[in-house]
């Protein structure tokens, strides 16, 4: 969302079909939609600090949950344990009503290049995230992806 010329938040959604979802096929699909939100934070020189997930049911209605973290960040590793721990909150609802589309959204984006530091001060700056950024650039998005994520072609 933009009003003016400064984005307000960076999301990606995906559809799940109506079959039932294995907890490994939902947890691939939370790591897939994380890499893509936060290399597109890194790319635009954001960070966040809430974690939005948002879903749609096998009865098409909706429920988001959110959790604000303690530090703004646009690393991949601190939004993907956000959003497993939702993901985790919300599994009996999921159980019960099925999911047919999951959503996630970072919020409140501010200039990454205004972080509070964290202690201890010293600590190696996000080296994976910004050779995977480096890779996905060069080669397209699909070029590298994790383990557990499968690619349909």
């Amino acid at each position: 969302m933009r009003i003016g010329s400064g984005r307000l938040s960076v999301g990606a959604q995906r559809g799940l079909g109506l079959s039932r979802l294995r907890p490994e096929d939902l947890d691939a699909a939370l790591i897939s939609l994380v890499d893509r939100v936060a290399h597109r934070m890194r790319k635009g020189g954001h960070v966040g600090r809430t974690v939005v997930l948002r879903m749609r049911f096998g009865d098409y209605k909706r429920a988001t949950r959110s959790r604000t973290l303690p530090q703004a960040t646009a690393g991949s590793e601190p939004i993907l344990a956000a959003v497993r721990a939702l993901a985790r909150e919300a599994q009996p609802e999921i159980r019960k009503r099925g999911l047919t589309m999951i959503g996630i959204t970072v919020q409140g984006l501010g200039d990454g290049g205004a972080v509070q530091l964290e202690l201890p001060l010293g600590r190696p700056a996000p080296a994976l995230d910004d050779a995977l950024d480096q890779v996905r650039e060069r080669f397209g998005p699909e070029a590298v992806t994790r383990g557990s994520v499968r690619v349909k072609r």
